[in-house]
């Protein structure tokens, strides 16, 4: 029998918008749904179910560039790919793809049922040596944190391709 710690916590009345920001390990994250109007409303929305993939901060963290830089609008554009309105609207277009690819428009998720991302990446998920593995990406589930009223929040490793 699992451990209470393995368990996720179990809040039917609140919503993934209200959870999200209460895990320290996960504020990028939470922070980078926010800031999208369309994914904070789906987030807060009980009537909507998600299973949202937060990546750990460490894992933000490790990317080899903010979520917000594609190298294709370096390429095109030199650094100064991000400055002004232009690339302030590119960045906030790549923010909205990277939360989109870490959100599930399904809950309950059952094993090896192979449905698109808000961001349109098909993925699953399988059981790898006893652990939650997401697919095709192969990112390991570090835990299933919460289980509430609109979905469930799951904990990555890593971060899903979002490119």
């Amino acid at each position: 029998m699992p451990s209470s710690s393995d368990s996720p916590s179990v809040q039917p009345s609140v919503a993934l918008g209200d959870i999200l920001g209460s895990n320290r390990g996960l504020t990028s994250f939470s922070s980078f749904a926010r800031m999208q109007p369309s994914t904070d409303t789906r987030l807060s929305d009980l009537s909507t179910n998600t299973t949202v993939l937060a990546p750990l901060n460490s894992a933000v963290d490790a990317l080899p560039r903010k979520p917000w830089e594609q190298p294709a609008d370096y390429d095109l554009l030199g650094a100064d790919a991000y400055e002004g309105d232009g690339g302030q609207d590119r960045a906030k277009e790549n923010m909205r793809r990277f939360v989109e690819a870490h959100l599930v428009p399904a809950s309950p998720w059952e094993k090896e049922d192979k449905i698109k991302t808000l961001g349109g990446k098909e993925v699953w998920w399988i059981v790898k040596d006893g652990q939650k593995v997401i697919m095709p990406d192969e990112v390991e589930v570090e835990r299933v944190a919460s289980q509430v009223g609109n979905g469930e929040l799951w904990i990555l490793k890593g971060v899903l391709n979002y490119a």
